[in-house]
């Protein structure tokens, strides 16, 4: 399946000048979640991944769906407040300010091979968060996938040295 075929371009959203890569035709076509768990679980087939760790919010679709295929399990990275029980929280900076994202202090076994995973890598700021929350539960990083990487904005330089795949790429 050409998934790129499927991403829809919505121009000057959510400011002029942006163009704003959109996922859900993807997620609309019977084959194209399928085929996105597919290609992520097996570019980290051989990697004994513990868990898959979602970032909110589409990562929580891409991500639930890869830890199936995978047969491992899923944690979420939420926006803070969202999460009931005792969490682990980071900050970090954006564009313009700063934003905090939380994981359960319980949610990932000591030494647990993680494998994090979201719709698009943009600057790299979230996902790179994401891993500080890794590690500060106990994890072990072993790499990140995405669906759409924007190469222009280089996020892979803000993330640990680990595995990064991705399925397209502008």
């Amino acid at each position: 399946m050409d998934l790129k075929a499927y991403i829809r371009d919505i121009p000057d959203f959510p400011k002029p000048g942006i163009v704003f890569r959109d996922i859900t035709p993807v997620l609309a076509h019977p084959q194209g979640l399928p085929t996105v768990a597919k290609e992520i679980a097996a570019a980290f087939a051989d990697q004994a991944i513990d868990y898959v760790v979602g970032i909110e919010s589409r990562g929580f679709i891409i991500g639930t769906v890869v830890s199936h295929a995978i047969g491992c399990g899923f944690v979420p990275v939420r926006k803070p407040g969202k999460l009931p029980a005792a969490v682990h929280r980071v900050e970090y900076e954006l564009e313009y300010g700063t934003d905090k994202l939380e994981v359960h202090q319980d949610a990932i076994a000591q030494g647990s091979r993680i494998l994090i995973v979201d719709d698009i890598i943009a600057t790299g700021g979230t996902a790179a968060a994401t891993a500080k929350l890794v590690n500060l539960a106990g994890g072990e990083l072993v790499g990140y996938g995405f669906m759409v990487e924007l190469l222009a904005l280089q996020g892979r330089q803000a993330l640990p040295d680990v595995n990064v795949f991705s399925l397209i790429t502008y």
